[in-house]
């Protein structure tokens, strides 16, 4: 079955920087876009970018994070990373990595468990 495993989560200042991973199995990786997507407290839970297949569309990216954020996969490793520059403390959510139902092409979307971003002031 489809599994979503993020990492790379913690506590860091304003300006610095994180690199989030998301392991995934259970599907054609190579053959799926996915998203990274993160909830602040109390907040509905926001799309932050999405990634296609490689040698496809170029990423997108929400423009809270545009700039600033870099998504990138490793198609042999099967893995997804978002690279996070000059974190603010609005960036501070629990980020989630997405294979979109529209992807899957299960008719449902699939989460991983999520790994939280703290940052200070």
């Amino acid at each position: 079955q489809v599994q979503l495993v993020e990492s790379g989560g913690g506590l860091v200042q304003s300006g610095g920087s994180l690199r989030l991973s998301c392991a995934a199995s259970g599907f054609t990786f190579n053959k799926r876009a996915l998203s990274w997507y993160r909830q602040i407290q109390g907040k509905e839970r926001e799309l932050v970018a999405t990634i296609y297949t490689t040698g496809g569309a170029p990423p997108t990216y929400a423009d809270s994070v545009q700039g600033r954020f870099t998504v990138s996969r490793d198609d042999a490793k099967r893995l997804m990373y978002l690279q996070m520059d000059n974190l603010q403390e609005e960036d501070t959510a629990v980020y989630y990595c997405n294979l979109p139902s529209w992807a899957a092409g299960t008719g449902r979307d699939y989460w991983g468990q999520g790994t939280q971003v703290t940052v200070s002031v």
